[in-house]
């Protein structure tokens, strides 16, 4: 395992050799036999479970339900809405043949020429064409509305350039699809996910964020307005972390879902679309992390706590076994999750590093000395502080050990992002501080020509039009022209 750390590239060398290095040391996730695909490993796909746990809670405890929709879009469900279509037209996979069969020499299968699909099936990039001409047979009056369906799945966006967790043709999320009888409900309820997302992202992922509506040339395909919450990465990079969108009466018109309102007339049904994926744990990673591996905020870590126990004998193993015995069945009535690491194939100082490493947030380490005092060792993995503790009260101390290790990343993160953050005025300083990885509140003018051109020239995107914070107007900072208010651009993943 020191050897593994030795080759674990330091982020101030090579950031993104960094991240690539800690996914698959830390043995998240690896690349795939299908080319932009990733395989997600036990431990990366617990972090992943963890996140979907909060998450399903709270989209339940808001009302909404889990229903599951096809793979296979028809190719013509994806004609009926323009912008959509435009939206994901060059990142769909499509299924053409249904059959394999032998090859004349006998050296493997061949698709059967004569099983061609008479119409093609997309495989699905997102799910609101399958679902909306669903919801025509679901909607008929305003006693079925609204509709708060959410869906956990796998969807295709094909790649050519891929980034494990980040950026991967395949990849999991959910997507929430809704339907209402008011433009107004419909506002309120993307407007609800973005805050659900929100919380989301600071309680448990312990990651600040910025919420905020896309420029027209960032929404969503299809949609009236995105709401997004925008995070920082420990480079200054933008992170999209969630969206959530009004889509109006676009999908209701494009698929004929009608419902008949209080008055007794036939109206289009309001729709929201909202989303988020498996590049939460690359979010993760990058907010927290360090030289020494993953650091992981304790509400979403496989597990807390980590136990090893160093001896000499069986006799003493036993003995601390014995010990910690009590501790554990405690800590676990507690709703704190524990491993006991008394493996004998590994020594305790690469265990040390390997659950360093894999950012358990707290390890306790005990001994034959330790048995005799009554004490344990032990270490908080964000700050990587050690102690020698008396054992007595050693479970309600790990309590509020793990709620101030929470705490304190968030702070750390928020700290980070509030230093990097800066109002700019002249494109001649944008241009300057977007190269040392800010983000940048500048005006802007709100034409699609001045985005265009900023994104060109400096690489860097309007991240979001913030909801919160300095809403001055002033002149934009490319053309002087007048602006309502600052906007947040960054460099992105």
């Amino acid at each position: 395992m020191a050897k593994e750390l030795k080759e674990l590239t330091s982020r101030e060398e090579d950031y993104s050799q960094w991240y690539q290095d800690l996914v698959t040391k830390a043995e998240l996730a690896e690349n795939s036999a299908v080319r932009g695909c990733m395989v997600i490993k036990p431990y990366g796909y617990a972090i992943w479970e963890k996140m979907q746990r909060a998450l399903d809670d709270m989209f339940k405890a808001t009302g909404h339900q889990n229903a599951y929709f096809p793979l296979l879009i028809p190719k013509s469900f994806l004609s009926r809405e323009a912008d959509h279509v435009e939206g994901f037209a060059k990142e769909c996979a499509v299924v053409t043949h249904y059959r394999l069969k032998n090859s004349h020499d006998g050296k493997g299968v061949i698709v059967d020429p004569e099983a061609r699909l008479e119409e093609e099936l997309v495989i699905r990039p997102t799910s609101e064409t399958i679902i909306w001409n669903t919801y025509k047979n679901w909607i008929q009056s305003y006693r079925d509305l609204p509709l708060l369906i959410n869906q956990w799945a796998n969807v295709m966006r094909w790649e050519m350039r891929t980034r494990l967790f980040l950026r991967t043709s395949e990849f999991l999320w959910q997507e929430g699809h809704t339907a209402h009888a008011t433009q107004q409900e419909a506002e309120e309820e993307a407007q609800r996910i973005q805050g659900i997302y929100a919380n989301f992202a600071e309680k448990f992922m312990a990651m600040p964020v910025v919420k905020g509506l896309k420029s027209e040339s960032e929404r969503f395909a299809g949609a009236v307005d995105t709401y997004t919450i925008e995070a920082m990465m420990q480079d200054g990079k933008a992170l999209q972390a969630g969206t959530s969108h009004f889509l109006g009466q676009n999908f209701g018109r494009a698929f004929d879902v009608t419902f008949i309102d209080r008055e007794g007339k036939s109206e289009y049904a309001w729709a929201t679309s909202w989303g988020v994926s498996t590049r939460l744990v690359g979010a993760l990673i990058m907010s927290h992390s360090d030289n020494n591996g993953l650091v992981l905020p304790p509400k979403l870590a496989p597990f807390q706590v980590v136990i090893i126990p160093i001896y000499k004998s069986a006799e003493q193993l036993a003995q601390i076994s014995e010990k910690i015995k009590p501790l554990m069945e405690q800590l676990g009535n507690l709703n704190i999750t524990v491993r006991y690491d008394d493996n004998d194939n590994k020594k305790p100082g690469w265990k040390f590093a390997e659950y360093e490493l894999k950012g358990v947030p707290v390890r306790l380490a005990m001994g034959g000395r330790d048995l005799e005092n009554n004490t344990v060792e032990i270490m908080r993995r964000d700050t990587l502080e050690k102690e020698t503790v008396t054992f007595d009260g050693i479970a309600e101390r790990i309590v509020h050990l793990l709620a101030d290790i929470q705490l304190n990343i968030y702070r750390k993160a928020l700290n980070t992002m509030e230093k990097r953050t800066i109002t700019v005025n002249t494109y001649d300083e944008f241009k300057e501080k977007i190269e040392e990885g800010y983000f940048i509140m500048a005006h802007w003018d709100g034409t699609p020509e001045t985005e265009e051109l900023i994104k060109n020239e400096t690489k860097a995107t309007i991240r979001c039009i913030p909801l919160e914070g300095d809403l001055s107007s002033g002149d934009c900072m490319v053309t002087g022209k007048p602006s309502k208010k600052r906007v947040l651009f960054a460099r992105a993943y």
